[in-house]
């Protein structure tokens, strides 16, 4: 099996919920399947020697399940228009990988969620971009063939998958933002087996 990395921070659990639905995507692709991994949290009182199970949902994601995927699809919270901070500080410390170009040539999505319909969505997917870009991961997005891209009055963007989840964050996926993630996770996984045994340097 390949694997597509999926890796997540959610506070809320609206982001956790996009990585399933992403997750499922992929894993209609035979021969693909995904690795799904968080983030720890950081903050004023963070300690870095406290990073080793999360008391639920999935393990921490670790440089070398970035360097062994085929595939990375990438979301985040937003923070002021920009990811969250556990997400920022993890992509900070994989210089390494920069250095060895272990990602080069990878694609890579990216999905988000915000309380609002304007608070963010986009700003924040092209934040997520910029690290994957210096990494020479190969962008994709949604295409407007995928017609929810065009209904949904929820979330969804050319650039990645999106939701909307409400001020108090109790709004579940629409049945677009599942459809949307879904495909994204498809398209995803398609490209990755494609380029799985070619080298793009």
């Amino acid at each position: 099996m390949t694997e597509i990395l999926v890796l997540y921070y959610s506070r809320y659990g609206a982001v956790e919920e996009m990585a399933q639905q992403l997750a499922r995507g992929i894993e209609r692709v035979a021969g693909m399947q995904a690795r799904i991994r968080t983030v720890p949290p950081v903050g004023p009182t963070y300690d870095p020697n406290a990073r080793s199970i999360p008391d639920a949902g999935a393990p921490y994601a670790t440089l070398e399940d970035l360097q062994q995927c085929a595939g990375l699809a990438l979301g985040s919270p937003t923070r002021f228009g920009n990811m969250a901070a556990p997400m920022k500080h993890f992509l900070d410390s994989t210089g390494s990988l920069w250095l060895s170009g272990a990602l080069i040539g990878k694609p890579a999505a990216i999905f988000t969620s915000t309380a609002t319909q304007h608070g963010g969505q986009e700003t924040t997917l092209l934040s997520m971009m910029l690290p994957l870009l210096h990494h020479g991961m190969l962008i994709m997005g949604l295409p407007y063939s995928e017609e929810a891209l065009s209904k949904t009055a929820t979330g969804g963007t050319p650039y990645g998958a999106s939701h909307v989840a409400g001020p108090d964050n109790d709004r579940s996926l629409s049945v677009e933002e599942k459809h949307l993630c879904q495909a994204l996770g498809t398209r995803l996984a398609i490209i990755a087996q494609r380029l799985a045994h070619d080298s793009i340097r």
